[in-house]
């Protein structure tokens, strides 16, 4: 009866299952906004800056655009030219609710059953404009804008509000991103 359990892979499936539900965590002292309204958020979003990561290491142009599916959930579908290879990569993936829809955290998988957290912890939210963005820990971070260019005073509102969160800013990565006239 106990014989099945000691096959190795039993181990790597209840580990998995453990730490699924962490996937989704939010970094101590980030609370994510309230009075969230999907529909408002929708559309194209460009990254301005970011913590380095592998997942979009020497990528420049970088734009997640925000639509929803037909199961009530959101489709991602992120964007970015590789500048080493010179050809543009597109990464398409799906997001929900983790607490109410009111509420800017939602679960992000771009494979499988994975998921990761999408914490929007500070908002435009007159015009939803700009968004700061983490993921589950402060290894994470994005500043996001609906134009490609930011005021220096919003980038230095965000650099202090990260900081004041525990994120390193010192690794800030400033995404190259194309002139209004240069967008596709």
């Amino acid at each position: 009866m106990y014989a099945q359990f000691r096959d190795p892979r039993w181990l790597i499936i209840i580990v998995g299952l453990y730490l699924l539900p962490g996937c989704t965590g939010v970094p101590d002292g980030v609370k994510p906004v309230k009075g969230f309204q999907l529909e408002r958020y929708l559309g194209r979003w460009y990254e301005i800056a970011r913590l380095d990561h592998s997942f979009e290491r020497g990528m420049s142009s970088v734009s997640a655009t925000y639509s929803m599916r037909k199961d009530g959930g959101v489709r991602v579908l992120n964007r970015g030219f590789k500048n080493d290879l010179q050809q543009w990569s597109e990464a398409e993936g799906k997001a929900y609710f983790v607490e109410g829809s009111d509420t800017g955290h939602l679960k992000v998988s771009f494979f499988g059953p994975f998921y990761g957290s999408y914490v929007i912890f500070e908002l435009d939210s007159q015009n939803y404009e700009y968004a700061f963005v983490s993921g589950m820990n402060t290894d994470y971070l994005w500043l996001l804008s609906r134009t490609p260019q930011v005021s220096d005073e919003l980038l230095d509102v965000f650099k202090t509000t990260a900081e004041s969160y525990g994120f390193n800013i010192e690794n800030f990565i400033m995404v190259q991103q194309p002139e209004r006239s240069d967008l596709k």
